[in-house]
């Protein structure tokens, strides 16, 4: 049985406006949820999809120079924070300074668990 399930994509930038807007038009999905530091671009305002955070002193990737490395994130939906937390972490997992539901895999790639938001399904 899953933990949980993809909610969105979470890419840092400096300003996420224009990476909506950007990513909007490459695959032709509208923006369905913007504030001035978090944009969500899905089919529809019921999907997941990719989002776009705004980081404090943003420094770009320079992929493949590893000096500022690749920066994103997965939200993970969860039906119950408590259990999944208990799950993840006996998966491998390790929590992060930040937030207390801010986690690293095995390899140390950050993901967020959150609550399902109303318009998804249960996960179990």
């Amino acid at each position: 049985m899953p933990v949980g399930r993809l909610h969105h994509l979470i890419f840092d930038c400096a300003d996420p406006a224009v990476s909506g807007r950007f990513w909007s038009a490459v695959l032709g999905l509208p923006v369905t949820y913007a504030d001035p530091d978090f944009v969500v671009v899905s089919v529809d305002t019921s999907t997941s999809g990719l989002a776009f955070q705004r980081a404090a002193d943003h420094r770009a990737p320079t992929w493949p120079d590893p000096e500022v490395p690749q920066q994103s994130h997965l939200d993970v939906m969860v039906d119950d924070l408590a259990v999944a937390a208990e799950a993840v972490l006996g998966l491998g997992a390790r929590r992060l300074p930040g937030g207390e539901d801010v986690f690293a895999d095995p390899a140390g790639h950050p993901f967020c668990l959150i609550p399902r938001p109303g318009w998804a399904s249960p996960v179990n």
